[in-house]
């Protein structure tokens, strides 16, 4: 099985990670790729309804709980999993964008916005680009604007190999 190739955006809480992935998403469904989104939440949070059968089961104590439908399934495990779990889930797809997971050995794009005051989580050197509001003098990476979202879904064709 070939390994789907794979890009984390890093952020700290707050700066947009979500709306560029959406964007980027859109933009490169629109070229013919198919997507996948993995998001990692570092607080509770719960897919299910309360009352609704699955999660009466999953709330009864079951490890793993599955509801499916003709549009979708979704699959609701009563532990954490790794990125590396994750990953190896998916299949059928040309491109998956992964959202957190700072720490982890993926290529990594950066976002930073002046109106956090924080920064980026890491040093410059350790994206394979940056996306920001901010000035990046000497910088060793590619640095796109928040709104250049045709050339960082460029970019990252290019980098990733996906429409070769």
């Amino acid at each position: 099985m070939e390994k789907i190739p794979a890009i984390a955006f890093s952020a700290w809480s707050g700066t947009g990670k979500t709306t560029l992935v959406e964007k980027l998403i859109y933009e490169l469904k629109s070229r013919g790729l198919r997507i996948a989104a993995i998001k990692h939440d570092a607080h509770r949070f719960e897919i299910d309804k309360e009352g609704k059968d699955s999660w009466r089961f999953t709330h009864a104590g079951a490890d793993m709980t599955i509801v499916s439908s003709p549009e979708k399934t979704a699959i609701i495990e009563t532990r954490e999993r790794s990125l590396a779990d994750n990953l190896s889930m998916i299949h059928d797809v040309d491109l998956i964008l992964v959202e957190g997971w700072k720490n982890e050995q993926l290529p990594r794009i950066g976002i930073s916005r002046k109106a956090t005051g924080k920064g980026l989580p890491a040093a410059p050197e350790t994206y394979i680009a940056i996306v920001s509001d901010e000035e990046f003098e000497n910088c060793p990476v590619p640095v796109f604007g928040l709104e250049q979202i045709i050339a960082i879904a460029d970019f990252i064709v290019e980098k990733t190999k996906v429409l070769d």
